[in-house]
């Protein structure tokens, strides 16, 4: 029997578009890109995810979302007032002395179930830990409103040891090659042979748990691989029919990883990658053109709308 989804997060790519240009992103956000959700689409979403009855958070990132901050502080009061708990994203452009990054956080501060998670690292400046998120985490505290940090180690220099940025939280995270990343960042790092890349190491598409959905309506398991498109069809009607089973670009990856999508399409192939998610971005990359539908927009694969 395929098992249903039940979906837990509803991720909000409420923008393409990004003050950086960072070597790692996975969706290529840059300041010419575009795209970005109205109030009214991320209202109907949000009702759509209620109606589940599974979804219990939703998370807002981009692109940077801040650059679209009255959207931002909208969309968590009322995903609040929904019963979500949510999680915003940002690399803290903002946060250029703590008493302004406290007015920038003032909307958020009485907002229950409202947590920050902040980028610092070598990919969005030249130190990993960078004035603003400092002062974006000293006006978090001030205004007790919970917040993390997220940093993604760098392949070639030592990971800091710091567990804490002004008493927040630091998390370090591998560097997964897709997105920018694949084209950016492989060419000289040790690699794998690829057929050793038999599972996707990040989600389980047979038990999705969370979708990330842009602003062209694309719902997708994994930034890239879209189920639907929720300007066409109901958000609520895309999860419910989910099944992996019968889409060509989920099925082999359930069965086998990137390995077997490789040898579904018998794709010309490297014999070493990065990891599963360098093979399989590749892998996708050039099945565009077959499933344009399944493998979009073409802002995450470097190709704007």
């Amino acid at each position: 029997m395929v098992p249903l989804l039940e979906l837990k997060g509803v991720h909000f790519l409420l923008t393409y578009k990004c003050d950086l240009e960072c070597d790692h992103c996975f969706v290529w956000g840059s300041p010419e890109a575009r795209g970005v959700f109205t109030s009214r689409q991320i209202k109907n979403i949000l009702n759509e995810a209620k109606k589940l009855g599974t979804v219990n958070y939703v998370a807002i990132e981009g692109g940077e979302p801040f650059l679209y901050h009255p959207i931002v502080v909208k969309t968590a009061k009322e995903a609040v007032s929904l019963g979500f708990r949510v999680e915003i994203l940002s690399n803290c452009y903002w946060a250029t002395c703590q008493e302004d990054a406290i007015d920038w956080l003032r909307p958020l501060a009485n907002a229950h179930d409202v947590e920050l998670s902040l980028s610092s690292d070598l990919y969005h400046g030249e130190k990993w830990e960078s004035e603003a998120v400092r002062n974006a985490a000293k006006a978090a505290n001030a205004l007790n409103i919970k917040a993390g940090v997220i940093s993604v180690k760098h392949p070639s220099i030592e990971t800091p040891s710091a567990s804490q940025i002004e008493g927040v939280k630091v998390d370090f995270w591998t560097l997964m090659y897709r997105g920018r990343a694949a084209s950016k960042l492989t060419e000289k790092i040790e690699k794998k042979t690829w057929r050793e890349f038999t599972k996707c190491p990040y989600e389980n598409f047979a038990k999705q748990e969370r979708v990330h959905i842009d602003p062209f309506g694309h719902v997708h398991v994994c930034q890239g691989i879209s189920i639907g498109n929720a300007w066409h069809r109901p958000f609520s009607t895309i999860i419910e029919g989910y099944n992996p089973y019968v889409n060509p670009i989920l099925e082999p990856l359930v069965r086998g990883g990137p390995v077997a999508l490789v040898e579904k399409f018998s794709l010309p192939h490297d014999e070493v990658y990065a990891d599963a998610c360098h093979l399989c971005y590749v892998a996708r990359y050039i099945l565009r053109e077959k499933f344009p539908n399944i493998l979009a927009p073409g802002q995450m694969y470097g190709e704007p709308e």
